[in-house]
């Protein structure tokens, strides 16, 4: 079954402007052009659209959609699952956040108390639901449920002053990688500075650090396409450098 470009439009609530800036950029192409000029689109485009729409409302750029469509390994039904979890734990995040602003209203209303750690433990809970969602299983199986309770109970015990340093600290990882991929030289002071970055921002959590659980956690980047698209969507290659880098220096 063939769909012209207005059928489209309407069943997607994607404007035909849209539809043809899509295919200007080879993010979505038509199936075939007919005589009369008319784009006509067929299930497999209407599929990669809904694919397109999907991964937009996760706010991925147009250009990390065509690259992630474009992958040969590219998976669906993986896609369709990734996909599920991130809105779950989109939703919970709000419905956390919405709970924590409730709190945070009785408190300037006199009604409760709230500690300076209740203030922002609904962030802190939000991200370690999202990780175990993502990331629990593989987690959990590769170091044991111990130590993944253990590094969560210290997330939760990061002070705001804490949080902010660790961001900062990823912050300047992804600007360390960024320059080091432009010009690799894993003898090189960017190399060590990325090391130490990465070294000193798993502090925040690791219960004790381990070169071996070091190289571990950098060689699930690479070999789980979600750890590799975290590092590559903001430098492609990323995450492969950050593998060798602490391949190099962890011992």
């Amino acid at each position: 079954m063939t769909y012209t470009i207005k059928t489209v439009a309407k069943l997607s609530g994607v404007s035909t402007r849209t539809l043809r800036y899509y295919d200007e950029i080879s993010l979505l192409k038509p199936a075939m052009i007919n005589s009369s000029g008319y784009r006509l689109y067929g299930d497999e485009e209407i599929n990669r659209l809904q694919q397109i729409l999907y991964y937009r409302e996760l706010d991925f750029s147009l250009e990390e959609i065509k690259l992630i469509l474009d992958d040969p390994k590219f998976d669906v039904k993986k896609a369709l699952h990734i996909q599920y979890q991130q809105l779950l734990s989109r939703r919970e995040r709000i419905e956390n956040l919405l709970l924590n602003i409730k709190k945070t209203m009785q408190y300037y209303q006199g009604e409760i108390d709230m500690t300076a750690s209740d203030k922002f433990s609904a962030f802190k809970v939000q991200q370690i639901t999202q990780n175990e969602q993502q990331y629990g299983d593989e987690i959990r199986s590769k170091y044991g449920a111990d130590q993944v309770d253990q590094a969560n109970k210290k997330y939760l015990r990061l002070t705001q002053a804490d949080m902010d340093e660790m961001k900062l600290v990823e912050k300047q990882l992804f600007e360390q990688l960024a320059l080091y991929v432009a010009t690799p030289d894993l003898q090189g002071k960017i190399a060590h500075e990325i090391f130490e970055l990465h070294k000193l921002w798993l502090s925040f959590t690791l219960p004790e650090y381990s070169a071996e659980m070091h190289k571990g956690i950098v060689t699930m980047y690479v070999e789980d396409e979600r750890f590799k698209m975290y590092y590559d969507e903001k430098e492609p290659g990323s995450a492969e450098a950050l593998y060798h880098i602490i391949q190099h220096y962890a011992s």
